[in-house]
């Protein structure tokens, strides 16, 4: 067992992303279940709905299971206090400074993970007091970081910066991606797009389908004036590229993106307008299938790359 095996009490150092309008409870036991870790994503719930989550996951899985909590999103301390209420035993943060809440949660007994999109940002979690870090690459679906770095140049830098176990994410979703995270210095994965695609994902049928169909060149970053975020091309893409190519200011591309604007593609189906948050290992996804069969499918894959790779003679 490597240390996030041992550090989460999981099977498999297979991690669930905690995407929005997607990781519900469903989907987080049934990556728990089949012994990988489940997350909930909370950036897209309001309080009670978070609480309604975990208890409903509680009751699903006898695993661990974690939380993930964009640091910047509203209502963050009422989150935290339901976290801590309910005794969430790992908690994943992002999008926001890891000091403000790990001593908070680290009191409480929880193990904290952050999500950073450098080596910089990699030792400023490490001196927080974090017990990992997710290294996530610019391949990653969703908001991204601004230093749009690969996830085979950010592994190994962030690696030989901290001591803390480093977890891998950003274009994997395959066994042979993971061989190559754990060769670049990763001991886990965090798996994001290819859970979308399952039939425990709250996300849309209309979405996932949508994540089946895309190929190389359907993604791409946008609103990096705002914060980075890869989607798919769409009508709501057009118009934002558009507007950027036009010079548009912080301001107008606010008012362009509206409210609900994700909720709107990935919750509710609508593939013209909505904003369909997903990564460039989307190519790569040809089938919905269950959760549990992903996790096994990446682990034999797994195993089987090492066992090739071992074998090689030159």
């Amino acid at each position: 067992m490597n240390r996030i095996n041992t550090l989460f009490n999981i099977q498999y150092p297979i991690i669930q992303a905690g995407m929005i309008w997607a990781s519900g409870w469903r989907l987080a036991s049934a990556v728990s279940n089949a012994g990988g870790l489940g997350i909930i994503g909370a950036g897209s719930m309001y309080p009670d709905v978070l609480r309604e989550h975990i208890r409903k996951c509680k009751l699903a899985t006898n695993k661990p299971f974690g939380v993930n909590v964009p640091l910047l999103y509203p209502d963050i301390d009422q989150l935290i206090n339901i976290i801590l209420e309910e005794k969430v035993p790992i908690v994943f943060t992002s999008a926001g400074n890891p000091k403000t809440w790990t001593g908070t949660l680290k009191a409480a007994g929880i193990k904290v993970v952050h999500v950073v999109s450098s080596s910089l940002f990699a030792e400023k979690s490490e001196a927080a007091g974090v017990d990992a870090v997710v290294a996530e690459g610019f391949e990653a679906g969703g908001h991204n970081g601004r230093e749009e770095t690969t996830t085979m140049v950010l592994i190994p830098a962030v690696a030989a910066k901290v001591k803390i176990p480093v977890i891998a994410a950003g274009g994997i979703g395959t066994g042979q991606a993971m061989v190559a995270a754990f060769a670049l210095g990763a001991e886990g994965v965090q798996v994001g797009t290819r859970f979308v695609t399952t039939p425990e994902a709250s996300s849309h049928i209309n979405f996932k389908n949508a994540v089946v169909d895309a190929r190389e060149g359907d993604t791409m970053v946008s609103l990096k004036k705002l914060t980075p975020v890869r989607l798919i091309k769409n009508h709501f893409y057009d118009l934002v590229k558009a507007a950027e190519d036009e010079g548009a200011d912080v301001e107008k591309l606010k008012v362009l993106l509206g409210r609900a604007r994700a909720k709107s593609g990935m919750f509710e189906g609508n593939l013209s307008d909505g904003e369909l948050e997903i990564g460039q290992v989307s190519a790569l996804i040809s089938e919905i299938k269950p959760a549990a069969d992903i996790v096994k499918e990446i682990w034999n894959d797994f195993e089987r790359c090492r066992k090739q790779l071992a074998n090689l003679e030159f």
